[in-house]
């Protein structure tokens, strides 16, 4: 049943420079969740429309674990 799926389990998060990406199996970008911590550091007056490192990591890792939250029961 899985190889009939579009984006293959398992999702991995990368993290790169400015947020991080979620990838399928086969490599294929899913998703990006980006994030601005200088704005954050600085007092930057509108820093809280952005997300810090830490709230977008959750956010990824949390997207990479769908897959695994919805497979089907095995019976």
């Amino acid at each position: 049943m899985d190889n009939l799926r579009r984006f293959p389990a398992p999702w991995v998060m990368e993290e790169d420079k400015d947020g991080f990406r979620v990838k399928d199996a086969n490599g294929f970008f899913i998703c990006g969740v980006m994030h601005r911590e200088d704005l954050h550091r600085s007092g930057y007056q509108y820093a809280d429309s952005f997300l810090t490192r830490d709230e977008a990591r959750r956010i990824a890792k949390a997207i990479s674990r769908l897959p695994e939250l919805l497979r089907r029961p095995q019976y």
